[in-house]
């Protein structure tokens, strides 16, 4: 007959089935789930993101329109003050360099019936969505009526 082996003590402690109050990382239930909120939260910070991108890109877009149409104003009054002969040059010549002064430039000058002008600038600066443009008309003012 084979003597059996005892277990030292220490290593009989160590043998221990696992408390059931805490299960190991086997006995855990799976869940698909797990990690989601991470995923979710990194989603909806990148749509955020994504959206004020935009919002400062659609605010350079329309200050840029903005900046454009004050350059065709001021060259349309300018121009409109030459063809009146209020100040001295032609007409479209002072409307470029008055463009030029606010970073813009002529793309189409023309004097109508009336001693009006139409100008129409393009800022020398683009943005994401094409270029700025403005499109202004001065002339003299109209007649007085009296009733």
């Amino acid at each position: 007959m084979k003597p059996r082996l005892a277990l030292p003590s220490r290593l009989a402690r160590l043998a221990l089935p696992p408390c059931p109050a805490l299960p190991s990382r086997l006995a855990r239930p799976h869940r698909p789930d797990r990690g989601s909120g991470t995923v979710l939260a990194l989603a909806l910070g990148l749509v955020l993101l994504m959206a004020a991108v935009m919002i400062a890109l659609l605010g350079q877009a329309a200050t840029m329109a903005s900046r454009a149409a004050a350059a065709a104003d001021l060259a349309a009054l300018a121009a409109a003050d030459a063809a009146r002969g209020i100040t001295s040059g032609e007409p479209c010549t002072v409307a470029g360099e008055v463009a030029r002064r606010y970073q813009a430039r002529v793309l189409s000058c023309s004097e109508g019936s009336g001693e009006t002008v139409q100008v129409r600038t393009q800022l020398d600066a683009g943005t994401m969505f094409g270029a700025a443009t403005g499109l202004a008309r001065a002339g003299p003012p109209p007649p007085e009526t009296v009733p």
